[in-house]
């Protein structure tokens, strides 16, 4: 009999970690990133369903949800599994989602929130010297994720191209 599995659910502007062999899994992936990070020494992972690239345009509207945005989720990522003993210079980050959903007409910058939120991700990534090892980043389909703590597996599931590993 297989061992019982540990899931964490991450839902949209959330975050979390795992170790132990816990996976974690965030879904309903579009133009959103799902974002793990893993410190392979420690077997410990952390995800970030990232909804938008940057907080600027939250400044002011009371409660800031950090894991909703680039710009705070990653740092917040890091502060966490840091605070677990996670080394920054051994984690490795793969990345899933930014797709562009729907489209627009005119193709104005402001709808273009699926590669805006890669690029921003990616930014924020890069100020840490975290080094991207794999992404499924574009397209326009959704995507699931699950992050496996025991191993750093990032299993993306989609409709149109069944599961895939990186």
């Amino acid at each position: 009999m297989m061992p019982e599995v540990t899931l964490i659910k991450v839902g949209m502007a959330d975050l979390n970690v795992a170790d132990g062999g816990a996976v974690l899994k965030t879904t309903g992936l579009g133009s959103c990133v799902g974002l793990t990070l893993f410190d392979p020494d420690l077997r410990i992972g952390g995800m970030a369903h990232i909804m938008l690239p940057s907080s600027d345009i939250a400044r002011g509207e009371g409660q800031l949800n950090i894991a909703k945005y680039a710009d705070t989720a990653v740092p917040e990522l890091v502060r966490r599994l840091a605070s677990r003993g996670a080394a920054i210079h051994r984690l490795v980050a793969k990345m899933a989602g930014g797709a562009q959903m729907f489209a627009f007409m005119g193709g104005t910058d402001t709808m273009r929130i699926g590669p805006r939120n890669v690029e921003a991700t990616k930014q924020v990534l890069d100020r840490f010297s975290i080094r991207i090892v794999a992404e499924d980043t574009g397209g326009s389909y959704g995507r699931t994720v699950e992050l496996y703590s025991h191993s750093g597996v990032f299993l993306i599931r989609s409709v149109q191209h069944g599961v895939k590993e990186i």
